[in-house]
């Protein structure tokens, strides 16, 4: 048996041992947010944070990352509520087809929660393994640096995060999220 942890919920899995992130996320979790494109480590469409750093899921063995802390684009938002690299991407259209955006997303978060100030070469060197074939790369850009100062001030994410703790304590009490959202602060 192999736990992973996936959006800070753990899964315990009866896994072979070759089983990829990636099939384990879409075929066992049902976790589809993340996509399956080359399957060759190419283009970037299955990107997720491992322990905060963008990792291709098609070429990491899942039984390999055992106790170690998976984030996919479902455990980015709480509700309605978008994470501000996906706020971003959405209010400077920077989502076309959306097919490589969840990876676009992981990756752009990758860079920006360990430099919210990134130059543009900071950008292209982190979204490089990132393909779009929509070609929408200027409005990605405009949308990472814009995530990038809402991230610094760390009101958003703090605001997120804190909301996630509290949205986890009430659901113990069968709050539904929209109750939730109506509480007195």
């Amino acid at each position: 048996m192999t736990k992973l942890i996936i959006n800070k919920k753990e899964y315990v899995l009866d896994l072979k041992g070759h089983e990829t992130l990636l099939e384990v996320l879409r075929d066992k979790l049902s976790l589809t947010g993340t996509k399956t494109a080359c399957e060759e480590s190419e283009c970037g469409t299955c990107t997720v944070n491992i322990n905060g750093k963008a990792i291709l899921s098609c070429i990491t063995l899942a039984a390999d990352i055992e106790g170690e802390e998976v984030t996919t684009i479902e455990g980015l938002a709480i509700g309605d509520h978008l994470h501000p690299v996906q706020q971003a991407y959405v209010d400077y259209g920077a989502v076309q087809c959306g097919f490589c955006i969840p990876g676009m997303i992981m990756s752009s978060k990758a860079l920006l929660d360990k430099n919210p100030t990134p130059t543009q070469e900071d950008i292209e060197y982190a979204l490089d393994g990132n393909i779009c074939r929509c070609a929408g790369y200027p409005k990605i850009f405009d949308a990472v640096y814009k995530a990038g100062e809402i991230m610094k001030r760390g009101e958003a994410v703090k605001e997120i995060d804190e909301k996630k703790d509290k949205f986890k304590s009430t659901m113990a009490k069968g709050l539904t999220y929209e109750e939730f959202l109506n509480l007195p602060k």
